[in-house]
């Protein structure tokens, strides 16, 4: 459990068999783009935090 496979399985199954398909390919379209937002925000935090939350 955690491990990358286990959440594509996750995600794999969260779609399964869902209709209409438009509105499956919107919500996965959006997730990617959620976790990219998040990664994003992780990354700023990191790089705001190694170099001493300079405004």
């Amino acid at each position: 459990m955690g491990t990358i496979t286990h959440f594509k399985n996750l995600y794999v199954q969260a779609f399964e068999n869902c209709k209409p398909e438009i509105l499956v390919a919107i919500l996965k379209v959006y997730s990617v783009f959620c976790a990219l937002m998040i990664f994003m925000a992780l990354y700023a935090f990191v790089i705001r935090a190694a170099n001493g939350f300079d405004f």
